[in-house]
């Protein structure tokens, strides 16, 4: 087992909670979703007869799909602002639910303009399409486009995800930019709403080349910057518990990534048959300006490669990333509940949280508890509390119902509650939280699972 101290180097958190500002983000797309509706009102007069309902329809699905498609690149940026203060995992249902909507506006727009052309052109549905695809300006660009996102768009589907490996996933889902270019300019070629209408066009091209800056600056350039300056390298690997391993790894100015208890980086480790895959791991100590540590535990191919990394071995990472930090506390209790290597982040806040705190790690028997003596020797230094919530000796689980939680910690509606593990898990203890009467509002959970 390996501690990496940094009592000297955490800096002060504060015990108010910042407002988050997922409310007001979802109100600006929202409202950009209503100007793109207001860009088909003012370019429309009269809509007369079944092709021209038809098509005007299949115009609004097709403008809601072109910012659809910019708003789903923009929540692919990794935006400080949106995965520091919003949350990564909110981020990534509001990513997944655009990608939905993106889809399904794709095929009502392409079904409805069809189906309007040819009942104005007297036409077949199949002759109309050839003629579109065909003759249409940008439109095989546009086609491709829209192949490709349809594409993405099934293999994002929570049945065929599973049965696909995350490097699979990962990179068919990188092919949505290429999409977005490809079917972008004949929404300006085709669209009645930006033809000799240079300020609409103006705000289309704004929008698209803003989305591009955010996805070059903090996907690229950020990146680049991060790993050139900080020069990390695999440090050492130690085992931790039957199938849990920490690593660290060493940098320089590592203070200078602001990185706090909590959070979390996507790592590349450059080693054999490593570097193609980028995975999220929580901090499981707070930082240093030379250290960072991890602790994986073997779930995957590549979590199962970790313990054979070798010191020395190069690490591009990008981050800090997540809003699982002291800064949600509202008050001076705080409980940490988790759950295998869900322990991790919630170890780094065990050291750093002020006031009053209690953990509680769930696993299955003493051989489990990954950090053990750490969190033991850290709740001895500080006077906090550290409890195991192991199987008994038939095998039986823990009571952790809502009565259960009452009883252990009394006043626990007025506790800040941090909670990680797996999504089963972390599903049933919320659901205890709430109904032993703790706030929604007090109960901080992340989780890397969509």
């Amino acid at each position: 087992m390996t501690t990496v101290d940094a009592r000297r180097t955490a800096p002060p958190v504060p015990l108010a909670a910042r407002r988050s500002p997922a409310g007001p983000v979802l109100a600006v797309l929202w409202a950009g979703a209503a100007g793109a509706l207001a860009l088909w009102w003012s370019g429309t007069g009269s809509v007369v007869g079944t092709a021209g309902w038809l098509t005007g329809a299949g115009r609004i699905a097709g403008l809601l799909c072109g910012y659809a498609c910019a708003v789903l690149v923009g929540l692919m940026a990794r935006v400080p602002l949106l995965e520091n203060r919003v949350g990564s995992d909110r981020v990534a249902r509001w990513h997944a639910m655009a990608g939905r909507y993106t889809v399904c506006l794709l095929a009502l727009h392409v079904v409805l303009i069809l189906a309007g052309y040819a009942a104005q052109d007297h036409a077949s549905f199949w002759h109309e399409t050839v003629t579109v695809v065909l003759d249409y300006p940008d439109m095989l660009k546009a086609t491709a486009g829209a192949l490709i996102l349809l594409a993405v768009g099934i293999t994002s589907a929570r049945a065929v995800r599973r049965r696909t490996s995350h490097e699979f996933w990962y990179y068919v889902h990188l092919l949505t930019y290429a999409a977005v270019f490809l079917a972008f300019f004949h929404q300006l070629t085709l669209g009645d709403e930006f033809n000799g209408k240079p300020v609409a066009t103006a705000l289309w091209y704004a929008l698209y080349l803003g989305v591009a800056a955010l996805v070059l600056w903090f996907r690229i350039l950020a990146p680049v910057r991060l790993n050139r300056r900080h020069r990390l390298r695999v440090e050492s690997v130690h085992r931790e518990a039957p199938g849990v391993y920490s690593v660290v790894v060493r940098g320089r100015h590592l203070d200078e990534l602001g990185a706090r208890p909590g959070q979390f980086f996507r790592w590349r480790f450059l080693g054999e048959g490593m570097a193609w895959t980028s995975t999220p791991y929580s901090l499981s100590a707070p930082p240093r300006p030379d250290l960072l540590r991890i602790t994986v535990k073997a779930l995957g191919d590549h979590s199962a490669a970790v313990p054979l990394l070798r010191p020395g071995t190069r690490v591009w990472a990008e981050g800090p990333y997540g809003s699982l930090t002291a800064e949600r506390a509202t008050s001076h209790r705080s409980l940490l509940i988790a759950a295998g290597v869900g322990v991790t982040p919630l170890r780094a806040l065990f050291e750093t949280l002020p006031g009053e705190i209690t953990l509680l790690y769930r696993a299955r028997g003493a051989e489990d508890l990954a950090l053990g003596g750490e969190l033991e020797s850290i709740a001895r230094r500080r006077g906090a509390q550290v409890l195991f919530a192991l199987n008994g000796p038939g095998g039986e689980r823990p009571d952790l119902s809502a009565d259960a939680l009452r009883a252990t910690f009394p006043g626990i509606a007025g506790h800040d509650v941090y909670l990680c593990g797996p999504h089963g898990f972390a599903r049933d203890v919320y659901e205890a939280l709430r109904a032993a009467g703790v706030p929604d509002r007090r109960i901080h959970h992340e989780s890397f699972e969509l």
